[in-house]
């Protein structure tokens, strides 16, 4: 089953998001402060910097800190905070390569359970749990890793039509519905705020 994520909103991007575990998982991990079409990109702009057909953990983890922090801080950066979304992706990698030889897929690839899988995303250096209930969303509704109890792991992100998260982006419409959700969300929450204050 060929997918093509949409969550770049740019061709060459989403092509590698789809192509390449490692991609998908950095995209989610920068997933944060920033526009996600920002952030989805990431994977192919550091790509584009290191050369090559795919990134690759090992060599990822490998890197010179200073030299890596550069990579992500040439412009256009790779994420609003470079220097400290390199350290990530480097710690990302290094744990990839020490527990999964440097095999991205290999987090899900044999999970017996959405509980199994999403105890795994979790432990992914920079995933708390919502980053991971949102990745084990993604896994499921667009890239058919749906071991069993998937959709219970992935709490709210894993309903089906919903509109709450990177997992349920397929194109420009369903990106509109996401930003007004997290949109609808932040108000709310700035309501109960004041409401308490």
């Amino acid at each position: 089953m060929t997918v093509t994520l949409r969550l770049a909103q740019n061709p060459d991007a989403d092509a590698l998001l789809s192509r390449s575990p490692l991609a998908a998982l950095i995209g989610m991990l920068l997933d944060q402060q920033v526009p996600m079409e920002w952030a989805f990109t990431g994977p192919y702009t550091l790509l584009r910097r290191l050369g090559g057909d795919d990134l690759d953990a090992h060599r990822i983890a490998g890197f010179d800190p200073e030299e890596f922090a550069a990579l992500l801080s040439e412009k256009p950066a790779v994420h609003r905070y470079p220097g400290s979304m390199a350290k990530r992706v480097q710690q990302l990698c290094q744990y990839l390569d020490e527990h999964y030889g440097g095999d991205a897929e290999a987090v899900w690839r044999d999970a017996g359970t959405g509980a199994e899988l999403l105890a795994r995303l979790v432990e992914l250096p920079g995933f708390g749990k919502q980053k991971a209930q949102i990745f084990l969303a993604l896994l499921g509704k667009q890239l058919g890793v749906r071991p069993k109890g998937w959709r219970e792991a992935a709490g709210p992100y894993g309903e089906p039509h919903s509109h709450r998260s990177v997992a349920d982006i397929t194109g420009p419409e369903s990106l509109d519905k996401v930003r007004a959700y997290k949109q609808e969300a932040k108000r709310a929450a700035k309501a109960e705020q004041q409401a308490e204050a």
